[in-house]
């Protein structure tokens, strides 16, 4: 492998690196990936446990889709999401931050907790 490939891989890897913890570096984003852990989620469950409207949050979710984080299906009229397997086999460290070190965060058990109650009312977002 040449210099300049190796030098273009590492900048990649970089770049990636960069933006996942630019990511990372918001407390919204945060939370959305704690709700996420436990498998998919509409963008309306996402929207009533933090309690932002769907501006807020479609940036937010943006900003992990385009990190690579998290992928989008829509279904009918909703656009559902979940964390996305390849990108933690990449960067493992996501995984140790996400099933270890957010649950440790006070808003993000409560988060859980709402998101239980939610789910136990039988509310849809149909």
């Amino acid at each position: 492998m040449s210099i300049f490939a190796y030098t273009h891989i590492w900048a990649v890897v970089c770049t990636d690196i960069v933006y996942i913890f630019k990511a990372l570096a918001d407390e919204n984003r945060i939370r959305i990936l704690n709700l996420l852990k436990n498998g998919e989620l509409c963008v309306c469950d996402i929207e009533a446990v933090l309690g932002i409207k769907q501006s807020n949050a479609s940036r937010h979710l943006n900003k992990l889709k385009t990190t690579g984080i998290i992928v989008s299906e829509k279904k009918s009229q909703w656009v559902y999401y979940q964390l996305r397997d390849d990108v933690f086999i990449r960067f493992p460290f996501l995984s140790m931050v996400i099933d270890d070190e957010i649950e440790k965060i006070g808003i993000c058990k409560d988060d859980l907790a709402l998101l239980e109650k939610l789910k136990a009312s039988g509310r849809s977002c149909n």
